[in-house]
Order: structure tokens, then C-alpha cells, then sequence
């Protein structure tokens, strides 16, 4: 018995047709966050990785591409010398180093917004 061999195709996540997305969204009703489990890596044949899940139709099969945020070496090595950090606490303006003037953190002291009311109490 000669067994019908499906066709095999790779498609992004954003480029799925219609039917596809509908099989995808049973499958893995959170999205493509929902999927990451599934997630296997491929290797294309220059090198260079992708990843992606596969879904079954009933005469084909998918490897549908998402896209992973992977580790850099060169990101890992900022934040092994803390620049990242560096960065972050300008634009959060937590550097640490503080004048005293112009601060408007509040503390954690929950008494000074006390109501005039519940003062007279």
C-alpha cells in the first residue's frame, strides 16, 4: 500500500493564509506566545537559524516561522559590564546619585496624605 506523501511548506507567522491561521488559532488560542513550547530551531542551509512550530492540515504539513528574541554575545556582554544598566538608569533617572534638590519620589510614610477629615477624627 502506497501511502500519499503530504506537501511540506514554510510559512511566516504574519504570511499564514486564512485556513492556516484558523488551524493555528485552535491549536494555540494565546497566539504565538502560546506556542513556545512547540518551538523547535532549524537550521537553513547557509547557517542561519529560524524557528518554528509545525501544523498539520489535512494535506499538508506547516512549519510556521516565529519570531524568537535570542541572546546576543555582545548584548550579554554589555550587561556583564553593566552598561546596559547604565543606559536604563538615565532614562529612568535612578542613578543613584542625587543633589537633594528637585526630588518628588514620595516616601513610603502613608500619614502625610491623610485627609483633613480623618484628621479631626
Amino acid at each position: 500500500m502506497i501511502q500519499e506523501q503530504k506537501k511540506r511548506h514554510v510559512v511566516s507567522y504574519e504570511n499564514m493564509s486564512p485556513e492556516l491561521a484558523e488551524v493555528f488559532a485552535e491549536k494555540y488560542p494565546k497566539g504565538s506566545q502560546d506556542c513556545l513550547a512547540d518551538v523547535v530551531k532549524y537550521t537553513k542551509p547557509d547557517g542561519t537559524p529560524f524557528y518554528a512550530v509545525t501544523i498539520e492540515l489535512p494535506d499538508s504539513v506547516y512549519l510556521v516561522k516565529i519570531k524568537v528574541k535570542t541572546d546576543d554575545v555582545d548584548d550579554i556582554e554589555r550587561w556583564l559590564d553593566g552598561e546596559e544598566d547604565a543606559g536604563n538608569e538615565e532614562v529612568t533617572g535612578t542613578s543613584g546619585e542625587s543633589d537633594g534638590e528637585g526630588e518628588t519620589l514620595p516616601d513610603d510614610n502613608i500619614s502625610q496624605y491623610e485627609d483633613s477629615d480623618d484628621a479631626k477624627d
